[in-house]
């Protein structure tokens, strides 16, 4: 019998040491051999801990399972689940980046192959850089952390740039509120981002990468160390990758728990040392990046994606998708819902069905209010844009935007002036403080948010004007996109602010 229990800090928290070490246990008392599997989380976290047991080749699922359900687990009685991939929030999944996430041990390079890993990255090996670029080109990709630009684009701005180094960095300093699939990845399938990294680097002739990652991301640090580890022992890194004889290296790094460090340039800085503070455009990370030289800043899920598009090709890829917006998307769902989890599927599916038929609704069991998709940055989208399809110009054409994908749900006892006030006090207090915009102007917002709580409506074209002047003049996306939640709380749900006057009153 093999019986696979998450190792998935989610997992974690909800019990699925104590069950796997029951199983240990039990099995031991009983006589019976078994092979415990620490696999990644399947992102359903309402089944956490989400136990499989393989018998005859099968995975049965039972979850969520506690200590005192073990017993009945190695009985086989224990009602179950069937085989995950017939649940119904994982069967409506397209699974592409996470296609091996909750389903092998993490640290095993064996398996990783055996399930098509390091197929995408063989396949490069056979390629010239240009072709690599065209691939991602080809494919649509865009950065699946912010602004949603052209993976190729900048892949290609650093292959063309002159200069005796060059550099990958991923971006793993995932702070967005409801956000989690980064942290998901590097703990479930490490490897995916190790092969994603190689072929950048192949891409565009840099030979040396970095991933920053979170300090409050202790399980997966510990999990890509690990990886790191056994990619160089077994030759998928270092000066012979797959003894082709290109080389490819890269490191760990922990940032310190500074927001603004998401933001590339501010990240870069971090990464060389310094303070995190954003750094002025130009010049472009992509042609002067860390330590001044030509540097490809993407993405945990962009880089992950890579080893896809390489392997399938672009055009399987591309297939997927709504309008520019190609492929899948890591769909992050959280806040007040029954099934909170990661849901992978292709661009284009409305945010009403993601939230009334695939997270279920909330848990509250109260009507649903606004879901603020992008992190604490991200617009409040009120019940009345629920068709709106989950795509980047179709959010923008809103007044959106999809960010890192998260999306977190808020019932009807939400109160949306106190939400602008998180907003606004959340940038004043992670502002790196640059550049007076968001310097001044989120502390600024927090005094104007509490006169018009007060009841003065005079302040409501000054918090406006405020947010205009943010938006336009903030060097990075922490003082420009502040106004989103801002402006979106204060015109999609007016009623809120208006109850504020009358209370006063």
């Amino acid at each position: 019998m093999k019986v696979y229990v998450p190792r998935d800090a989610a997992a974690k928290a909800l019990g699925a040491n104590a069950v796997a070490a029951s199983i240990a246990e039990e099995a031991a008392r009983r006589g019976l051999t078994v092979e415990i599997v620490r696999n990644g989380t399947r992102g359903m976290i309402w089944l956490e801990p989400l136990v499989e047991v393989e018998t005859d080749g099968k995975r049965l699922a039972y979850g969520p399972v506690n200590v005192a359900d073990v017993p009945a687990l190695l009985d086989g009685t224990l009602p179950g689940l069937g085989p995950v991939e017939d649940i119904p929030f994982f069967a409506r999944q397209t699974r592409l980046t996470f296609a091996r996430c909750g389903l092998i041990d993490p640290l095993d390079l064996v398996a990783y192959e055996a399930h098509g890993g390091l197929a995408g990255l063989r396949r490069a090996l056979t390629m010239s850089a240009e072709d690599i670029v065209g691939e991602v080109k080809a494919s649509g990709l865009r950065g699946r952390g912010g602004a949603g630009f052209p993976t190729g684009i900048k892949w290609d701005t650093v292959r063309t740039a002159e200069a005796p180094q060059k550099y990958i960095v991923c971006n793993a300093d995932e702070g967005d509120s409801g956000t989690f699939a980064d942290r998901m990845l590097m703990e479930g399938d490490p490897f995916t981002l190790i092969e994603g990294m190689a072929i950048a680097g192949l891409a565009t002739g840099a030979t040396k990468g970095f991933v920053y990652i979170r300090s409050e991301y202790p399980d997966a640090i510990e999990v890509m160390e690990s990886a790191v580890r056994i990619g160089r022992t077994e030759g998928l890194l270092g000066p012979n990758v797959l003894g082709s004889g290109r080389a490819f290296d890269m490191e760990i790094r922990v940032g310190a728990g500074a927001y603004v460090c998401g933001e590339e340039t501010s990240l870069l800085n971090s990464l060389e040392g310094k303070r995190g503070v954003v750094r002025a455009k130009p010049p472009l990370p992509a042609l002067e990046g860390l330590f001044g030289r030509p540097t490809v800043v993407n993405n945990v899920l962009s880089l992950a994606t890579i080893q896809v598009i390489l392997e399938k090709g672009a055009a399987h890829y591309a297939a997927f998708g709504l309008g520019r917006s190609k492929g899948t998307m890591p769909i992050q769902i959280a806040g007040n819902v029954k099934h909170g989890g990661l849901f992978e599927t292709a661009f284009g599916l409305p945010l009403g069905d993601l939230v009334s038929d695939i997270a279920g609704g909330t848990a509250s069991g109260r009507p649903v209010k606004a879901v603020q998709v992008g992190g604490p940055l991200g617009a409040y989208i009120p019940v009345a844009q629920f068709d709106t399809p989950f795509g980047y110009e179709e959010f923008d054409q809103k007044g959106g935007l999809i960010g890192h994908a998260g999306i977190v749900v808020f019932d009807d006892s939400a109160d949306m002036l106190k939400m602008a006030r998180f907003a606004m006090e959340f940038c004043a207090v992670e502002s790196c403080g640059k550049c007076t915009p968001c310097r001044l102007g989120a502390v600024r917002g927090v005094e104007t948010i509490d006169r018009i709580a007060r009841g003065d409506a005079d302040a409501v074209p000054l918090l406006t004007d405020l947010c205009a002047t943010m938006k336009d003049g903030s060097l990075c996306a922490l003082g420009g996109f502040t106004p989103f939640p801002v402006m979106s709380a204060l015109t999609r749900f007016p009623d809120d602010f208006a109850r504020a006057k009358e209370a006063a009153e």
